[in-house]
């Protein structure tokens, strides 16, 4: 019959805030429909009450007339004309008051008997199971917010075997309630129809009878009528009893595949595998909110994607309420040490964090993998499943061993000698491909063999290995913990360009080549490839700072610095094509070209890559203006310097002949004879003459010693 509403029995196991709303407004219609049929059941008793009422009394009246004759009038008691008209009247009202009787057996057979049924029957045994629903659904979140609590620290198999026994058992009882409640509340739809007509049509079809046995005033076309009233109602009870037999069958289906579904975690991962296509998901988590600087409480809430947005909606709550925006967002999962499952979702830009606790592993890597695909905006797409399926695929596909370079590419080997000279640059992956890569095969980029590094492990790395050999060399004190010291302080504070940037590591790994702009590309194909594999959603989020001198990657909790590279050994650096999120350099030792040892850095930053790619290369230009200028002014320094001793030597050159004339006039003087006696100004004249002409030729002599 059309117009039948029905719950849907399968999603009673999702126990959804829809299905909630929609069992809602059923219960809504069982009020009314029990408010309404106990106002007509007491309608239909009055008519009852009635016709029982009419029929004693015409009993009564049939009665009292017989005994008409035995009465003992003062006046008129012999009237035998009075006394058998009486006896007729009685017998037609004995036989009226005998088909009354029969009215009243009908109407408590046809109308009384069926709407009473549905009022004592049907109807009380819905709210019988409303309430046990109720009692099985307060039972199941009492067990799965114990199991919720148990702690990861203070694990106890005993309390957990119990815990996942409790959900079990609560689960599976308020999953066969429900599926009875809604077996109940769908057959009330079709037993409505029928509690309404079946009493109207025994009240009518006993009326005609009552008038066909005193009179045939009825007309055939009301029989008709009645008649065809009959057929529907016989209808409607067939097509009831074979959707009974239908939901009594999905319930027995629904109980037999929904019993490893009862358990919140499936005992065999094999099983029941991950699946990482979804760009749809939905179900129950529990949500952390802060209730003061350190406290916390979890909250269980329904939450569903709903394009790139994540929505949470309460029970009872007729629309749900965004919690965050997924687009370009990162998610991973985290350890908590009052909960176990715990995921994190962190905004585009970094500013709202949630954290979520799923029920499963399995549950929570789905929950992942989903908003990862939101973060990429494949639900966009026609295919949102396919797309997903083929990168997932190609993620599988990234770290399976190619085969061999000469295998593949013999012919092209000399090809890629030629490109030895290239200088190092800052390029941009988000150009046109390379044409070597045609030629060059990706073997001969990244080792598909080479170690990924996923964090960052301060203590050990080279960089600062090195840099505690030079300090150690200049007599300075190194940290052993990584931390900046004073030297880096000070080249830092010296640099002219200082430039902040929030950063997530993904990886790093060793590379064969630092000539080809793609070997970044390649290197983030293969760590991400592997993060994908391997289930590795964890990232280290770190400050990069990029000064004139170096890189640096701070924590940003202690501000110590976890990682250095010296802006000398950066000789490369790109973003990614599609993704200007992802960015990459790649560091070259200072041993030179020669050395295969360069590594490849990869990561995430809440900007765009291609700003700190321009940054680095600003920096990089800065300091080669710099070192230009360093250089210029050694070189004028030591021109200066030239200069100077070269006056200094000119001096002293001056100073010697200076001493050199005085000598000689001292030699002139002491080897001349003694003049004879005279006038002393003749004596002086010649003297005076004489030296000055000494000294002429010295001064000469000496003239021409410099020269020579």
């Amino acid at each position: 019959m059309p117009g039948i509403e029905k719950l849907p029995i399968e999603e009673t196991l999702e126990d959804s805030p829809q299905t909630r709303s929609l069992l809602g407004v059923f219960e809504e219609d069982t009020a009314a429909m029990s408010n309404y049929c106990t106002q007509l059941y007491q309608a239909m008793q009055r008519i009852y009450d009635a016709q029982n009422e009419l029929s004693a009394a015409t009993h009564l009246t049939s009665r009292l007339l017989k005994e008409y004759d035995k009465q003992r009038f003062p006046l008129g008691g012999d009237d035998e004309v009075m006394s058998s008209t009486l006896q007729q009247f009685a017998k037609v009202i004995d036989e009226l008051s005998s088909c009354h009787a029969v009215l009243s057996t009908q109407l408590a057979d046809a109308m009384m008997f069926p709407i009473t049924q549905f009022k004592e029957r049907d109807l009380k045994e819905i709210l019988t199971l409303k309430e046990v629903f109720q009692i099985s659904s307060d039972d199941h979140d009492t067990a799965i917010n114990r199991y919720s609590r148990l702690s990861k620290k203070r694990d106890n198999d005993k309390l957990r075997a119990e815990a996942v026994e409790d959900v079990y058992t609560s689960r599976k009882k308020q999953h066969q309630t429900m599926m009875h409640y809604f077996c109940s509340l769908n057959t009330l739809q079709y037993k409505k129809k029928t509690a309404l007509l079946e009493p109207l049509l025994g009240y009518m079809q006993t009326q005609i009878s009552f008038f066909k046995l005193g009179s045939e005033n009825l007309t055939q076309q009301w029989e008709d009528f009645l008649g065809t009233i009959g057929t529907s109602v016989q209808n409607v009870r067939r097509e009831m009893e074979e959707e009974v037999g239908q939901m009594q069958q999905t319930i027995q289906d629904m109980e037999r595949s929904c019993d490893p579904l009862y358990a919140p975690c499936d005992p065999d991962p094999s099983h029941s595998p991950v699946c990482r296509n979804l760009t749809r998901k939905q179900g129950y988590l529990y949500i952390r909110n802060k209730t003061g600087l350190v406290s916390s409480s979890w909250e269980r809430q329904y939450f569903f994607t709903q394009g790139g947005n994540l929505m949470q909606q309460g029970r009872g709550e007729v629309a749900g309420g965004l919690v965050t925006d997924l687009d370009n967002c990162s998610v991973m999962a985290v350890d908590c040490d009052d909960r176990r499952f715990c995921f994190q979702v962190t905004s585009f830009d970094g500013k709202k964090v949630v954290t979520l606790q799923s029920e499963s592993r399995k549950d929570c890597e789905e929950w992942i993998s989903t908003i990862n695909n939101i973060s990429k905006r494949i639900y966009l797409s026609e295919n949102a499943e396919e797309l997903a399926a083929r990168v997932n695929q190609s993620a599988l596909e990234a770290v399976t061993p190619s085969p061999s370079f000469q295998q593949r590419h013999e012919s092209m080997r000399p090809s890629s000698k030629g490109r030895a000279g290239r200088a190092s640059s800052i390029s941009s992956v988000g150009s046109e491909p390379s044409p070597a890569l045609s030629v060059l095969s990706l073997d001969a980029l990244v080792d598909p063999e080479t170690p990924i590094q996923f964090d960052i492990i301060s203590p050990v790395s080279e960089e600062n290995s090195g840099q505690s050999k030079t300090a150690a060399q200049s007599g300075r004190r190194s940290n052993p913990f990584g931390e900046s010291g004073d030297s880096t302080s000070e080249d830092s504070e010296d640099s002219i360009l200082h430039q902040l940037f929030i950063v997530r590591f993904l990886g790093s790994m060793e590379v064969k080549t630092v000539e080809s702009i793609d070997v970044i590309s390649e290197t983030m194909r293969q760590i991400l490839a592997a993060r994908a594999i391997h289930n590795i959603f964890r990232m280290t989020e770190s400050h990069l700072l990029v000064t004139c001198d170096c890189l640096k990657l701070i924590d940003p909790q202690t501000q110590v610095t976890r990682l250095r590279f010296p802006l000398s050994t950066v000789v490369q650096c790109s973003s990614h094509q599609d993704n200007k999120r992802l960015f990459g350099f790649v560091l070259q030792p200072a041993g030179g070209r020669g050395d295969s040892r360069a590594v490849c850095y990869i990561f995430e930053s809440n900007n765009d890559g291609e700003k700190i790619c321009d940054s680095i290369g600003l920096a990089k230009q800065i300091a080669f203006h710099s070192e230009m200028d360093r250089k210029a002014v050694e070189k004028r320094k030591e021109q200066d310097k030239a200069k100077e001793k070269q006056q200094e030597e000119l001096s002293k050159q001056r100073q010697i002949e200076k001493d050199l004339e005085e000598q000689s006039r001292l030699i002139a003087a002491s080897s001349r004879p003694a003049n004879l006696p005279g006038s002393d100004g003749q004596f002086l004249v010649l003297s005076n003459s004489q030296s000055e002409d000494s000294d002429a030729g010295e001064e000469g002599k000496k003239k021409g010693e410099s020269e020579a």
